[in-house]
């Protein structure tokens, strides 16, 4: 204040009113509240932050790589100035309800309130990065929780900036957009939805990132590389990206592949039709030949023990058996492929293993083999499907059978 006092009376000496030298003192002072607002900034950037830095990789813990990181604090640092500019210009003023001073004070306060929010703003940044890359959440929609705290945040610094720039109430303002809370849900109605979406989907384990999910309806078939606010986004497999909003994932269907992944095996679910006309019994010849099949010898045994204990016990002449009119070549054939199933090790045999007959149409019999690939990854899945589809069309004429398919022009010239 001495010095303020000091200059003041140097310029009255020069000719300057007092009234005039009062003015430029103020300014004389506000410049050096600036400049002192300027050095702690520096000193806040250039010393402290990097001794924080220093004191943070020193330490084991994680929650403190979240609340200094680098970027976090710069912003923090950035309110240092504003806060000293606040405190020290009502002394550079005389008068305290000037214009001036008033226009300073709500700058200075709403640049606060800016540095502040993009504090929050990092911190959640900074708190999202750390578990966006932990095991136990990485799969978890964390990006759309992020952007719903940052449009709350943002919706409410907007709230008080707007007080402050007019000098009112923030609850004032809030009761004032009761009134047009109509127009609000309308303006969010997405980002709204969204966000109750996104909560439903991870309170009910609904849908992760890296899950596989098909809904045809929207052209969505491939793996979830994004979950946001206001979009979901699905890697198709032909490398096209669809969107769909979250809230259409919980009212209504989609397919989720995340449990057949997750369990032991991959259905497999596919029928050969057999010609009707190739299905007879079986002559002894024929079972002599399928006895010597290794995967067919016991079936064959088996079959044969059960008829002879059936006839002894009515009495009736095991001649019957060597007619072989019990057994027939489409029997035979489905105990081996349900044999030659239980050999495979790329099936799981702790799931269903089954061949089955389903209805019979005009294009033939369907012989179903139903199972569980325990390869499940789509090019393997693939390839453990087509090697058993290639042997049971290769192995068929061997029981006098034929693939039923329909004629074609070189059937009919022949």
């Amino acid at each position: 204040m001495k010095l303020v006092e000091q200059i003041n009376q140097w310029l009255i000496e020069w000719g300057m009113t007092s009234s005039v030298a009062d003015v430029m003192d103020q300014y004389v002072a506000f410049a050096g509240v600036l400049l002192l607002a300027y050095l702690a900034d520096a000193v806040c950037r250039k010393i402290l932050l990097r001794v924080v830095a220093r004191l943070v990789q020193r330490t084991k813990a994680t929650w403190d790589d979240i609340v200094f990181d680098h970027k976090v604090m710069v912003r923090l640092s950035r309110i240092v100035a504003p806060l000293i500019i606040t405190t020290l210009v009502p002394v550079a003023f005389s008068q305290t309800d000037s214009l001036t001073l008033n226009l300073i004070l709500r700058v200075c306060e709403i640049y606060i309130l800016l540095a502040f929010l993009n504090f929050l703003n990092s911190l959640l940044k900074a708190v999202y990065t750390v578990y966006s890359e932990k095991d136990q959440f990485r799969n978890r929609p964390l990006k759309g929780l992020l952007q719903t705290f940052q449009v709350i945040l943002w919706f409410v610094g907007a709230v008080v900036a707007i007080s402050i720039l007019f000098n009112k109430s923030p609850l004032t303002l809030l009761a004032g957009l009761g009134a047009s809370a109509a127009v609000l849900m309308l303006v969010f109605k997405d980002s709204i939805m969204g966000f109750v979406s996104g909560v439903q989907l991870s309170a009910n384990d609904m849908l992760k990132v890296g899950d596989w999910i098909a809904m045809p309806k929207y052209g969505a078939d491939g793996t979830v590389v994004e979950v946001t606010l206001n979009t979901v986004k699905v890697r198709n497999w032909d490398n096209t990206i669809t969107t769909i909003p979250p809230y259409l994932l919980v009212s209504e269907s989609f397919q989720n592949w995340r449990g057949m992944q997750e369990s032991g095996g991959r259905r497999v679910k596919r029928s050969v039709n057999i010609d009707m006309t190739s299905v007879r019994f079986c002559t002894p010849e024929m079972l002599d030949r399928y006895r010597k099949i290794q995967l067919l010898s016991d079936y064959i045994e088996q079959t044969e023990q059960v008829l002879r204990s059936y006839n002894e016990e009515r009495g009736i002449d095991n001649s019957i058996l060597v007619n072989g009119r019990r057994q027939t070549n489409l029997g035979v054939f489905r105990a081996y492929l349900t044999a030659y199933l239980r050999s495979l090790p790329a099936v799981n045999q702790s799931l269903t293993v089954m061949v089955r007959q389903l209805q019979p149409t005009e294009h033939g019999l369907p012989m179903e083999l139903y199972f569980f690939s325990s390869l499940k990854d789509w090019v393997s899945y693939e390839k453990v499907q087509a090697d058993v589809f290639d042997h049971v069309l290769a192995i068929v004429p061997e029981f006098g059978l034929r693939v039923f398919q329909s004629p074609q022009g070189a059937d009919f010239r022949s």
